[in-house]
């Protein structure tokens, strides 16, 4: 009987190995997987005017009609200003999309524009059901949201039209970056079961966020709600809009006497409290339980460290900054910085989260691991209000050129893609329906272009797919134990590599 046991493992191990697919050859000519992650520019917003794509002018009139708060289209598109007042300084313009970069508003790529609020429960009314006339109204620069660029002079559009643009790709979730960052490794909503009241959304009997009495219509100014921000978290203890990791670098410096690694857990009051150490399982958790090899490259990350370890009194020169010199290191974009495993002192920080430097000595010398994510220092995302567009497309377009000549290149699969759409319209309705979507997403539609040997050229993907859809690849490419939230109906990429 005892040696029936060791032969019933074996049975029983290589009906395991039999039940998992093996990755479709595509897939399987992939050996190194590089995803690019810009900022807060919705697709039409950037790519709207891009050949074969879906884009503006295929709005219907329903969608490009936006709505006051009664229901009832504007009468016209006003921009408003810090003050949630009409901005002097943009003219009142038709109710419908318009271009940046033309006139009668006429801006440069390389000048800084506003930034509408990009937040979770303001993503989700703009939306409306699909119908997506709901932007200017629940913005707090109004018409600002329907502004898009003629992107064809844009370097990464170059890119695009030699090799593959996905028109049918959704940010992951509602709302901004810090969110979006986290599905991007872990398709997850942190849990902060202990923030304060005045971190928690106010919202209504509809679930939409509460506006102030007197707030006022989006023909006079700007929407006016109890929730600064949009509310750091949820009622129900989900943190679904920018909040601050626990380690350092974060927006919250170290407790004074206290370990400098570490953000004072009692918080400060523009920031709220830090989020407590998250232990959901990461894509980073999956790939290292296999032994596929991976980092995670931030532009920015060893000066952000040293800077973070300041006492309180200390000025940051660079964690949100825009010093001269200064990369405006943004701590919420970091989200393995979030989770206990890779706390400071552990041997999972040291092996995977790495300097954007090291991102650029890896690709010269053809030794990036088998995946790779590189998140650009904030004043190269394209951020809007803080970082212009024209100085990201022309960083990443460099990497992009490094990417070429490098010696892996030949099995490398690069996604470039952004993590929301900074509030800013878009005309594609989410996808929505069990498979397809849940409560925290997907938002709003965002370019990503895929580029390598592998894939299609001259190719625009229709197939609908959100930033879970990076996780599925991963999972599938390298046969790693699935993450739940990715979303079971979305694509895995592979429309776009070559059969």
């Amino acid at each position: 009987m005892r040696k029936l046991v060791p032969l019933l493992a074996v049975a029983t191990a290589a009906l395991v190995a039999c039940a998992t697919p093996s990755p479709p050859p595509a897939m399987q000519r992939v050996q190194h997987l590089v995803v690019i992650y810009a900022e807060n520019h919705s697709f039409d917003n950037l790519y709207g005017l891009f050949p074969g794509a879906d884009g503006v002018a295929n709005a219907t009139p329903e969608q490009r009609t936006q709505l006051d708060h009664d229901g009832t289209p504007l009468k016209e598109l006003i921009v408003f200003g810090p003050d949630g007042q009409p901005d002097a300084r943009f003219p009142r313009m038709p109710n419908a999309p318009f271009r940046i970069d033309a006139p009668p508003v006429s801006r440069r790529t390389d000048q800084l524009v506003p930034s509408p609020i990009h937040a979770f429960f303001h993503n989700q009314e703009q939306i409306n059901g699909g119908k997506n006339n709901m932007f200017a109204a629940m913005s707090q620069v109004g018409g600002w949201t329907m502004g898009y660029y003629d992107g064809s002079s844009f370097q990464l559009w170059q890119w695009a039209k030699e090799y593959t643009l996905a028109d049918r790709f959704f940010m992951g979730a509602f709302g901004g970056s810090y969110l979006n960052h986290q599905y991007l490794i872990c398709a997850c909503a942190p849990q902060h079961a202990e923030a304060a009241p005045a971190m928690r959304a106010r919202l209504d009997a509809a679930g939409k966020l509460e506006k102030k009495p007197g707030s006022p219509s989006a023909n006079e100014a700007a929407v006016q709600v109890f929730s600064a921000g949009g509310g750091q978290v949820t009622p129900d203890g989900w943190s679904v809009n920018t909040s601050q990791p626990p380690y350092q670098p974060s927006g919250v410096p170290p407790a004074d006497g206290g370990t400098p690694e570490l953000a004072n857990p009692q918080g400060v009051p523009a920031a709220g409290l830090p989020v407590p150490p998250q232990t959901a399982k990461t894509i980073g958790d999956t790939l290292s339980a296999k032994g596929v090899s991976w980092a995670w490259y931030a532009g920015g990350w060893n000066a952000a460290l040293a800077d973070g370890q300041q006492p309180a009194s200390v000025k940051r020169k660079v964690i949100y900054t825009r010093d001269e010199g200064s990369p405006n290191f943004q701590p919420h974009h970091q989200p393995f910085n979030y989770h206990a495993r890779f706390a400071p002192g552990t041997k999972d920080r040291a092996a995977h989260l790495k300097d954007g430097d090291d991102f650029v000595h890896d690709i010269e010398a053809g030794r990036l691991p088998a995946v790779s994510f590189y998140k650009p220092a904030g004043r190269y995302t394209q951020h809007p209000s803080y970082t212009d567009v024209q100085s990201g497309d022309r960083h990443m377009a460099e990497l992009l050129a490094k990417l070429r000549a490098s010696p892996q290149w030949k099995d490398t699969l690069i996604v470039l893609t952004y993590d929301e759409n900074g509030g800013y319209w878009d005309h594609v309705p989410p996808p929505t329906g069990a498979g397809w979507g849940d409560r925290f997403g997907p938002g709003t539609r965002v370019p990503a272009i895929l580029i390598g040997p592998m894939v299609k050229r001259g190719f625009v993907d229709h197939t609908s797919y959100d930033t879970t859809s990076i996780l599925k690849f991963i999972t599938e490419r390298w046969g790693l134990e699935p993450l739940a939230g990715v979303r079971a109906k979305t694509g895995n990429l592979s429309g776009a590599l070559q059969q």
